[in-house]
This record gives C-alpha cells, structure tokens and sequence, in this order.
C-alpha cells in the first residue's frame, strides 16, 4: 500500500536535494541547447528557460519533484512560430500562453487538462517526435533544417547522397560526429555501472562526440553562445505586443498554452506515480507554469512545460522537495556566466544526435501496442491518425482530428451520459464502490473526487458491472490511481460481465 512520507527537515532535505540537483543540471544542459537549436533559436534561449523553469516554477510550482524547463513537444511549434512571424514575436506570443495558463489554473481548469484522451496526447507527441527527427538528420550531417517536414523528408536522401559521396568534408565529419554522440548515449544507458548510473547518457553523449570534433579539430558548426547569457534575449516590447492582434500570433499563443499545459499535466501524473510524497496541486502548477511562460515571454526565451525526462531523473536521484529542481535552475545559470566558453565547443551535430534520440523516443510505439492491446483498435487508430496528420499537415489540425475521432468512441454512449458513483464502507472496514452508467472523459472529474475521497489504507474493491461503457481515458485514470495506491498490487475488480470490465481489469497494476 502507497505510504506518504512525513516532510524531511531543510537540512535534511538539501542533503538529498543537493546531490539530486546536480544530475538533473546535467541531464538539463544539453537538453536545453538541443531543444534551443531544434526550435531555429538561439542556444542561449533554451538555458534562459531552463533557468527560469528551475528558479521560478520550482518555488511556486504544485509538483515538488516535477521540473520545468524547454520540452522537445515544443520544439515544432516555435520552429514554426519563428518562420511564420519572426523571432520578435517568439515573446509575445509566449506571454500571451502564460497569461492564458495563469488565468486557467486560477479558475481552476486544471483538472480539466487530464480529460484529454491518452491517445491524442502520445499520437500528438509521436508526430513531433517524428517532426524531430526529420529535421534533425539534416543537421546531423551540417546542413541547415527546411522550412517544413515534407520538404525535410523529400530531401533527405540527396542529402546523405552528398555524404556517401564525400562531396563536402563537413558532411562526414558531422555524420561521424552525431553518430559518435547517438551511440555513446544508448551504449552508456545500457552498460553504464551500478555506482555510476546517475550520470545521464545525454551528457556523455554530447562529451563523447565533443571529444572527438575537438581532438581531429573538425571543421563543423558549433553552438554558437553570445559573451553574455543577457546579451542574446529579445526583450518584448510595445510593437512586440501590438502584433498579437493579428489572427495568427492569437492562435500560436493558444496553441502553446494547450499544448504546455497538456504536456504538463501528463508529466505531472506521470511523476506522482514514483514517489510517495505529496501529490501535484494541479491548478497551482497550472498558474505557476504560466508565471514562468509570461517570464519567458517578456525575455524572448523558449516556452516551458513540466518534462518528464528532467523530471524523472529527479526522482531517481533521490529528490525529496522541490529544493532540487530550483538548484539546477542556478547551476545553469552559474554555469553559463562561469564558464561560457565550454558551451561553444560542442557541435551542433552532437546536439542533434541527442535530440534524434529523443525524438525516436517521444513515438513511443510501444504505447500504441498497449492501447491496442488494452483498449481496441479505436484508441490505436486515434494515436495513429493524430501522429499521421501532426507529420502531413501541422500540429493543430493533428490535434484536432485526433479529439474529433476520440470524441466519436462515446457517441453511441451519450445517450446514457451520466454516471452514477456508490461508496460505502464494507464489514472487514474496507470500501466498495460500484459504478454505474457510462464512464467517459466527460464525467473524469466527478469520478476522480470520488477516488480521491477514499481514505489513505483502505482496501478498495471496485464494481462495475452496471457500467454500460468505459472508454480508455477514464480507465487509464483508474489504472493509475490503483497503481498510486496499491504500490502496483493489483486491486480486486468485479469481473461479472465481459467487454469493458475485462478491458478494464486488465488496465489495472499486475
């Protein structure tokens, strides 16, 4: 049974958090840059928002051990905001989504991010992984991304043609260099030793294909860091805010905010399923997020969400509070203005190497295979098709396909759209709670006060052969409830009757 911790003293605290916060500044630093150079922005940009995701967001944040900072999801939908209206309004834009966050979470609509379907949420994600790493395979071999994915795709063969051809020196010497990098990272993930497991692939990575530009002295890019980290912001001003009135920044900014927030909701129920301390205030970090976007914006920095990767790699490191997240925002801001010429050595290929990977990751098709396997083909069909249209035509329409099929999965069931929790208490003391009706996203909210209101310790069996119908977003949210609280033993189910209840069952933690 999932326990609660009792609050560690500071100074007990730091002495966790402190160490913690080292491995999340390393795994941060080349992700930060690498998001930066994939959004067709400035490196220096992405450690502005790593910095304020750590510092600002840690402190208000309701995830502790959640930490924000520029996420790969993104990375598409600047690259496209920058072509479109320029770098000068990256800032506001961004300010607008923050200000759309904080007013979100201030009216308390957080909750209502997680009534997005799983399915749209990781097709959504699948699709920019693969966005990513289109584009970045042309970088891989030092050549400059096209204006969109198509053009990226179609013109990738000519492109490694050249190389194979040995038509340009800087071509190989960049494809030995990401190749370096990729394999560094995956061979280190894989073998790295018990003792030395913290230290995070992607910056062994990165170091092993420095490594190798610097000791042959290739002739590829490199990052390219201004002498001061303030000497690179775009800081918005009037002019910058008079373009929102224009259709296009309006709905880039309300692109954003979805996406940010969505992707931060997703992270933050991810995160509260590895550790046994206080649960997210989702609201709270709704807002908090958008204080740290509208500080971005104002900057001219990238947008933030919650990041699982960072945020992971927290949690494993032995984190407790939120300490840690807000003192890996100020080892990269003390990094930076130490020592910013250890920054300029790096190769764009190598942070192209690390972004590939973690776009190939970001597809993820092994969730594809679980929500078939759980769900039925329609949960599949709807990660697919989003993931399809995200790469063929652009993120919103992808989006947008994506909740249109999800939404048609419970048609047939709004005839019966209300949902119907009992709770009481059993003579062994425990809690049985039957539902009836019909279980979709519509009614998440209800039925997640419902599990939320049963006491910490008390074995729970749910009934739910009266239900007429549960679609895959509601039971994934019971299975990830069950799994909070049963520490991954599974929870006694009502098995009476076929279809749903199977589907069910087998969603719940074996």
């Amino acid at each position: 049974m999932s326990t609660f911790a009792p609050k560690p003293s500071l100074s007990a605290s730091l002495s966790r958090d402190f160490p913690a916060s080292i491995v999340v500044f390393m795994v941060a630093l080349p992700l930060c840059m690498g998001i930066a150079v994939a959004s067709g922005v400035p490196a220096e940009l992405g450690l502005v928002t790593g910095v304020v995701g750590g510092v600002v967001v840690g402190l208000i944040g309701g995830s502790p051990l959640q930490v924000s900072g520029p996420a790969a999801g993104l990375a598409v939908v600047v690259f496209e905001i920058v072509r479109e209206h320029g770098l000068e309004m990256l800032g506001p834009i961004l300010l607008l989504a923050g200000a759309l966050q904080i007013a979100a979470g201030l009216l308390g609509l957080g909750k209502w991010f997680k009534v997005i379907s799983p399915a749209v949420v990781h097709g959504m994600l699948a699709g920019i992984g693969v966005l990513i790493v289109v584009v970045q395979l042309h970088v891989l071999i030092d050549g400059a991304p096209l204006p969109n994915a198509l053009e990226s795709l179609i013109a990738i063969p000519a492109a490694f043609g050249d190389v194979v051809r040995l038509t340009t020196v800087k071509g190989p010497a960049a494809l030995a260099v990401g190749l370096t990098t990729i394999l560094a990272m995956i061979a280190w993930e894989r073998l790295r030793p018990a003792n030395l497991r913290l230290i995070p692939g992607a910056l062994v990575g990165v170091a092993a294909g420095t490594a190798l530009a610097a000791v042959f002295a290739l002739p590829i890019k490199r990052v390219e860091i201004p002498e001061s980290i303030l000497g690179g912001l775009n800081l918005t001003d009037a002019a910058g805010l008079a373009g929102l009135m224009a259709p296009g920044p309006l709905l880039a900014a309300v692109i954003i905010a979805v996406i940010a927030s969505a992707e931060t909701m997703l992270s933050a129920a991810a995160v509260d399923k590895m550790h046994a301390g206080p649960r997210t205030a989702y609201d709270r970090e709704l807002s908090a997020q958008g204080v740290g976007n509208a500080i971005c914006g104002a900057l001219g920095a990238l947008p933030m969400t919650g990041v699982i990767v960072r945020s992971s790699a927290n949690v494993q490191a032995g984190a407790v509070s939120r300490w840690s997240a807000v003192l890996h925002g100020l080892w990269i801001l003390a990094f930076v203005a130490a020592v910013p010429w250890a920054l300029e050595v790096v190769p764009a290929a190598a942070l192209a190497g690390i972004l590939i990977v973690t776009g190939w990751r970001l597809v993820s098709v092994q969730h594809a295979r679980g929500l078939f396997r759980r769900h039925g083909a329609l949960p599949a069909a709807v990660w697919a098709a989003t993931l399809i249209v995200v790469v063929a035509v652009d993120l919103l329409t992808g989006v947008l396909v994506g909740l249109a099929l999800a939404g048609i999965e419970i048609l047939p069931h709004l005839k019966r759209r209300y949902l119907v929790v009992r709770r009481h208490e059993t003579a062994d003391g425990g809690v049985e709670m039957r539902l009836a009706g019909a279980a979709t996203f519509l009614q998440l909210p209800q039925l997640e006060k419902e599990l939320a209101a049963v006491p910490e310790g008390a074995t729970v069996t749910l009934r739910t052969s009266h239900l007429s119908y549960i679609d895959h977003t509601t039971s994934e949210m019971i299975a990830d409830w069950a799994e909070r609280r049963t520490g991954g033993t599974r929870m006694p189910v009502d098995r009476s009757a076929p279809g749903h209840e199977r589907r069910l069952a087998s969603a719940l933690p074996a």
